[in-house]
């Protein structure tokens, strides 16, 4: 089998708003996300079975269009898609992370090995190694239901109105949820304690600031929730990139758990973390890993080093969602939930969208990905590059 082609193309979807159960506008440090464009890509071959990844919009949907259809396209065409190591290895420009424009082909060419092996993606990767399976014996047969717990997510939001999703959440079956911050450190830590009371302590909390705080300002964060007599599940990128000695300092003097994301977007950047003593989780994403195989090699990095990991979310659509729950059911080191904000989009691009049951998703138990693109549906919502 060979792939013959790559077609990329972009969508635009809107984020419900807040008044009607959704998240827009969520409000983050860097300002607030109401739609979001994502790229879908089409991996073809000549066998006929075509595979779908996805990726968010890098500086413009054309740029990353070009990037995937006359930068990528001309150097896997003619390989096999069951190569996805080898073809990661074959991918160099100089000066540019290039793994971030793999990812979403890498995932199509697993949708096209599943689909051709009739297994769905985590049994490719070795099995179901998450926390959570449920297994029910029924007479000499097994009824395995394989679920994922996520992480609820919420915007910077008005303390009254914060307590209000808390108690959603928590309504809802979620066990975690994970909020931004980094505008306001005081606020940011009034609007932690408030929803922590809002729900009596039975919900686990993230705090994202994306990189928000100084130094110093972090250090307050920590000790100000202790003094309140809330610990974090963990406390996400508090501060600047590649400061790994300060995010170490910042653990030695904080009892709440550091959880590097932006950080680890760099793959060397993990093992330099650990080695300085810097995290205490490791918040990773498949995009800039370059796929469900960059994201192994991160997964045995941590895991060797005992780092439990989380995956992080980027508004992802039903493919790149279908892509996650694969990844962390089936490489060993993901025993945080991954965070979601899947629950707010207007609609998707695949068949049957996902439903979220008590804060979890079921894994698509079909081949490869196990979702259908709805390319009628797709079509609808196509922008232009």
């Amino acid at each position: 089998m060979e792939i013959t082609g790559v077609e990329a193309f972009a969508v635009n979807m809107n984020v419900v708003d807040l008044e009607d159960g959704g998240l827009s506008p969520y409000v983050t440090n860097h300002g607030a996300v109401e739609d979001v464009d994502r790229v879908l890509v089409r991996v073809d071959t000549d066998e006929g079975i075509s595979g779908w990844g996805e990726m968010r919009v890098f500086l413009s949907p054309k740029t990353t269009i070009t990037t995937l259809e006359d930068g990528v396209a001309p150097i896997i065409e003619g390989h096999s898609p069951f190569e996805v190591e080898s073809l990661r290895r074959l991918l160099f420009i100089e000066y540019t992370n290039v793994d971030m424009f793999f990812s979403a082909v890498e995932m199509a060419c697993w949708d096209i090995v599943g689909k051709d092996l009739e297994k769905p993606i985590y049994e490719l990767l070795g099995g179901w190694t998450a926390p959570g399976t449920t297994t029910r014996r029924m007479d000499t047969e097994y009824d395995q239901t394989n679920t994922v717990d996520t992480a609820y997510c919420l915007g910077i939001l008005p303390l009254e109105e914060s307590r209000a999703h808390a108690a959603t959440a928590l309504d809802e079956g979620f066990d975690v949820l994970k909020t931004k911050a980094g505008r306001n450190w005081k606020r940011d830590v009034e609007r932690i304690v408030a929803m922590d009371d809002e729900v009596d302590g039975r919900l686990e909390f993230r705090l994202d600031p994306n990189q928000g705080w100084r130094l110093d300002e972090a250090v307050r964060v920590g000790a100000a929730l202790a003094d309140a007599g809330v610990y974090l599940q963990y406390l996400e990128q508090p501060i600047q990139v590649d400061s790994h000695r300060s995010l170490a300092r910042l653990r030695q003097r904080t009892p709440q758990p550091i959880a590097p994301n932006e950080d680890t977007y760099i793959a060397h950047n993990l093992r330099e973390l650990i080695e300085h003593g810097a995290l205490d989780v490791a918040v990773v994403d498949m995009t800039p890993a370059g796929g469900i195989s960059g994201l192994r090699q991160l997964a045995a990095i941590a895991e060797d080093a005992g780092i439990p990991m989380a995956h992080h979310c980027a508004f992802d659509l039903g493919i790149r969602t279908a892509a996650i729950l694969h990844a962390v059911s089936g490489i060993p080191g993901f025993t945080l939930p991954p965070d979601t904000v899947y629950y707010a989009w207007e609609d998707d691009v695949i068949e049957e969208p996902f439903e979220i049951d008590n804060g979890a998703i079921a894994v698509p138990d079909e081949p490869g990905l196990g979702i259908t693109v709805d390319e009628d549906r797709a079509a609808e919502y196509r922008i232009d590059g």
